[in-house]
This record gives structure tokens, sequence and C-alpha cells, in this order.
């Protein structure tokens, strides 16, 4: 598997745009086989950040894949128009056996 974690900052008058734009990216996302979990989240602290967390199959299902689609292109447009700052972070799940925990 592999996990990006997207932190972004929206501007404040471009928070419904940005709503709109990120709703419609989500739901066609969770549509690409390779696509596992897509979630958008927004902070309670600051109501104009938000989180994406996105589980893909693997690298070439986000790099190759999500990132060729034309849902994609409409995101990275609403992001210029949106997003103040973005951060990604690029994760994979840590695999313990059960003896590797004990021994920890």
């Amino acid at each position: 598997m592999f996990i990006v974690i997207v932190t972004l900052r929206v501007k404040p008058h471009t928070v419904e745009t940005f709503v709109e734009g990120i709703e419609a990216n989500a739901r066609a996302s969770r549509a690409e086989p390779g696509c596992l979990r897509f979630d958008v989240l927004r902070t309670d602290t600051d109501p104009h950040r938000f989180m994406l967390y996105e589980i893909y199959r693997d690298e070439a299902a986000f790099y190759d894949e999500h990132r060729s689609t034309a849902h994609y292109a409409a995101w990275r447009a609403v992001t210029a128009e949106c997003v103040d700052t973005h951060r990604n972070v690029f994760c994979r799940p840590l695999s313990l056996t059960r003896t590797e925990e004990q021994s920890s």
C-alpha cells in the first residue's frame, strides 16, 4: 500500500469553491480501481485547514493512474485558485510481526 497524507490551508474567501472541488475529486478518486480509501477532513481548530488521507494499492496507482485522470487535473485547478499552503507526506504501513512487537 501507498499512503498520502495531505495538509492544506484554504484561502478564507474560497472555502466554498474548495469544498465543491474536493468533494468532486474525492468521489471520482474513490471510484478508481487503485484507490482503497480517500477521506477528506476539516480540522476543528481552524475552519480553513483541511487534510486528505488517501490509500492506494501501490505507488503506480497514485502516480500513474490517479494523477493522470481528468478529475485530478480539475482538482489541480481548484488548488491553484483556493489553496495557500499544501504539503504532502508519503507513507507506507509499518509491518511488524508478533515477534518483532514483543521484542520492542
